[in-house]
């Protein structure tokens, strides 16, 4: 029997998207980090927490024991083939291969490097979601202690994973001058794996575990995820989407999921009665933090009708946080732009019986219009104006302005010229070249496709004078410098040359006219750099000047 003829329409035409896209090359291949293990072991916990495992693990690894209570040790010293240290308090950090462990043994310190840990302590003394590879914590649990050290006991080696993560430093707007702009990353990693350094971000490749949110919460694209990359996850959307309208599917609703649970709650229900609903496409992803705006609102320009986001019990609870905020800027466009609400929704199910009833309650899925061409990009600020652009040439609203949640990427600086002194502190410190100055006139210009929201300019602005204002522009100055504030230029009383605004001067003489460095001289205030010195110089000032005195 032809299994084409018995499915119904849409059906046919998610097989038919999801041949399109299993026949896609495999993407290309990322760079490995290695990891190096002599099996070096560090057990921690209570001594009778440790006692069962300790001797059968220490015959086939180099075992070191930290025992964390006062119990008697029921081995006796005499038995032991391994060092046992009591303890009161431990710090670890690392990961397989680079462990490095301090301790208080009642006064004194203790420390070692290990390859692998197993911690049977009660609470998990590395705490956070993604633990990082070679430490094992089980909890309390007998089948998993056992699991544990079955896996623990083959960890001896050279291992490799993929590096997740590219990073354009150049693009990075965490810190200007050690003034904090973006966080997202830092706060984002369930991992812990970022941390910043100076006015940027480092990323221990050894840590990450390659959730990719670092990337989805980006606002400039400076961190993006690589496996695969999302103009390789656009190529395949735009692959799917193209086929499920070619086969007379009209508009498809996606359901991106992970590889691991999602996959098994999505098997779990296409095994029931029910299954998936014909007009919702499944879509395996790494992991269901790794797409966002960027993708989503591509997958809208290529023809989707609406979007769902899976996440389980296996993602970190600040994932959840991240994706939502995600979706309500992706929701707020796409109203905005005259679509029906709540077009991209966040599926929280740890059943099938949960994840049926959600995808029973889909929503109205955009109308088909004229999919879009364009390639996803490696830069996801690019990928976001292709997409908004076509988005909004097809919208049933023709907005000018649609207002943003709150950290959104996209927006506007208001500027009270009242205040602003035209300093151009804020123009230095834009990672993104959203504020400019001019080569010939006191003048402060704002490209608004360029602002990412950051807050550095708000922040670095001595005279409290810029508040950021999420928004997104589709008017046609939106690419265009737009000048926020200017003032006449004040030149020099000894050479004419213009050197400040009429308003800078005007503050500066009001705020230092009565410094004792300028007492009946207040006129060098209104004289340029180089006229200052002269000035300094001629009236037996050089002390000032050159740190001596003349002579």
């Amino acid at each position: 029997m032809n299994l084409s003829a018995v499915l119904s329409p849409l059906a046919r035409a998610r097989t038919a998207a999801l041949a399109a896209a299993a026949a896609l090359p495999d993407p290309d291949p990322v760079s490995s980090i290695s990891y190096d293990s002599t099996g070096r072991t560090l057990m921690i916990g209570a001594a009778a927490d440790v006692a069962p495992w300790a001797q059968g693990l220490s015959a086939l690894l180099p075992l070191t024991v930290l025992i964390t209570d006062a119990a008697e040790d029921e081995d006796g010293a005499a038995a032991r083939l391994y060092p046992v240290h009591r303890v009161q308090r431990v710090h670890l950090d690392g990961y397989l291969g680079a462990f490095e462990a301090v301790w208080d043994a009642h006064g004194d310190v203790g420390r070692g490097s290990y390859d692998v840990v197993l911690d049977l302590s009660d609470t998990a003394l590395i705490a956070r979601h993604e633990k990082p590879p070679g430490y094992f914590a089980p909890g309390a649990d007998i089948g998993k202690r056992a699991d544990a050290v079955r896996e623990l006991a083959d960890m001896i080696g050279e291992f490799e994973k993929p590096k997740y993560f590219t990073y354009k430093e150049r693009l990075c707007a965490h810190s200007r001058n050690k003034l904090i702009g973006c966080n997202a990353c830092i706060e984002i990693c369930s991992a812990e794996a970022i941390s910043g350094r100076g006015d940027k971000i480092v990323v221990n490749p050894n840590l990450c575990a390659g959730c990719g949110a670092c990337g989805t919460v980006c606002p400039t694209g400076a961190l993006s995820y690589n496996y695969p990359s999302a103009a390789y996850t656009g190529e395949r959307l735009r692959a799917l989407i193209g086929a499920y309208r070619a086969a007379g599917g009209g508009a498809p609703s996606l359901l991106f999921h992970s590889g691991k649970h999602g996959k098994a709650l999505i098997a779990d229900l296409e095994a029931g009665a029910g299954g998936v609903p014909a007009h919702q496409v499944p879509i395996e992803i790494e992991h269901t933090a790794s797409v966002g705006i960027d993708v989503w609102l591509a997958a809208f320009a290529y023809g989707a009708g609406a979007i769902d986001v899976l996440m389980t019990d296996e993602e970190a609870p600040q994932y959840r946080g991240a994706i939502g905020a995600q979706m309500e800027i992706a929701n707020t466009v796409l109203a905005g732009l005259g679509w029906p609400a709540l077009q991209c929704r966040l599926i929280e199910a740890s059943a099938s019986a949960s994840l049926a009833l959600a995808l029973e309650r889909a929503p109205v899925a955009i109308a088909p219009f004229d999919g879009a061409g364009f390639h996803v990009m490696a830069d996801k600020r690019n990928t976001l104006d292709l997409a908004l652009t076509h988005l909004a040439l097809h919208a049933p609203v023709k907005a000018e302005l649609i207002a943003l949640p709150p950290a959104s990427p996209f927006g506007n600086v208001r500027v009270d010229t009242g205040k602003c002194s035209l300093c151009m502190a804020c123009v230095g410190a834009c990672p993104s070249s959203a504020l400019m100055d001019s080569t010939t006139v006191p003048q402060l210009r704002f490209v608004e496709k360029n602002c990412v929201q950051c807050g550095l300019c708000e922040t670095t602005c001595p005279e409290s004078a810029i508040v950021l204002e999420p928004r997104l522009s589709l008017l046609d100055t939106w690419n265009k410098p737009v000048v926020k504030h200017e003032s006449t230029p004040f030149c020099c009383i000894r050479c004419a040359k213009p050197f400040g605004s009429l308003q800078m001067i005007t503050n500066m003489i009001a705020k230092m006219g009565g410094h004792a460095a300028f007492a009946g001289h207040l006129d060098r205030l209104r004289m340029c750099g180089d006229c200052r010195v002269i000035d300094m110089m001629k009236s037996g000032d050089s002390a000032r000047v050159t740190g001596r005195a003349p002579g």
